[in-house]
């Protein structure tokens, strides 16, 4: 197995609306001589930046309002009420991925409109620029439901396989994997947010030695590792299902069968 490094990408500077960010990274890269089975992975803030996704802070609870499409959950605490929503893309995320860091005072961040169709134009002049072939990560932070802390997944991507399904395979003791698809992109991403940090500047990784995930850019993007509303077991905050009286009568079916089961 290839040995793998990732190296901060620096020198890029302040984005702004209208830059041209793929131009710009090219620029940046140019000195690392990025090869075929590259991957860059760029932090969205930049991407929303360029694309003019600024906002003044004060519109930022109508921002979350617009940006999102339905409410899991909400919470009242000191400082105001946190809102974990659905964005309009489909990602489950707090405050609909709202974000005042890393950006001008009085202003906020939005998510860029189209994180695949992003990364795929970043992708495309790479590739054009230097000859090789080289896949693309949008990352975002998001929180976890069930744990503390946060880390940086994948919203966007071009070029790579975002999902490895090992499903019929089999595992080190020759037993078969059943459902087993490990998340490639978000764990790009969450490796590249290690070396970038928060507060450095960095807002882009140059990944090398996963190559065997890079593909065409015809490779389905981000979008593919969120979780469809038929498929999802956890649609709303647990308040807010019991709220609309879908936990007790789901506790009830469950108590009943484990009295038939016990008989």
């Amino acid at each position: 197995m290839t040995d793998l490094a990732l190296v901060a990408v620096r020198g890029i500077g302040e984005i702004r609306p209208g830059d041209d960010l793929a131009s710009i990274l090219a620029d940046a890269l140019a000195p690392h001589e990025p090869a075929d089975g590259d991957i860059v992975v760029v932090t969205s803030k930049v991407v929303s930046k360029a694309e003019g996704r600024v906002r003044p802070a004060e519109e930022r609870e109508q921002a979350i309002t617009d940006e999102s499409v339905r409410l899991v959950a909400s919470r009242a605490h000191p400082g105001g009420i946190t809102r974990i929503v659905e964005h309009r893309t489909g990602l489950v995320l707090a405050a609909a991925g709202v974000d005042a860091s890393n950006t001008d005072e009085g202003t906020i961040l939005l998510l860029p409109l189209d994180s695949d169709a992003s990364a795929l134009a970043i992708a495309t002049h790479l590739r054009e620029r230097f000859g090789a072939r080289i896949g693309v990560v949008v990352s975002d932070t998001l929180g976890r439901a069930w744990r503390n802390g946060q880390t940086d997944v994948a919203i966007g991507a071009a070029g790579i396989r975002v999902l490895e399904p090992l499903g019929g395979t089999l595992d080190a003791g020759g037993r078969p994997l059943l459902v087993t698809a490990p998340a490639v992109a978000d764990e790009i991403a969450g490796a590249a947010d290690l070396v970038a940090g928060k507060a450095d500047g960095v807002p882009a990784v140059l990944v090398r030695g996963l190559g065997r995930h890079v593909g065409d850019l015809t490779e389905p993007g981000a979008s593919r590792l969120v979780r469809r509303s038929g498929d999802d077991m956890f649609r709303l905050g647990s308040d807010e299902a019991y709220q609309a009286g879908r936990i007790a009568g789901r506790i009830e079916g469950l108590a009943e069968a484990g009295g038939r089961d016990g008989a």
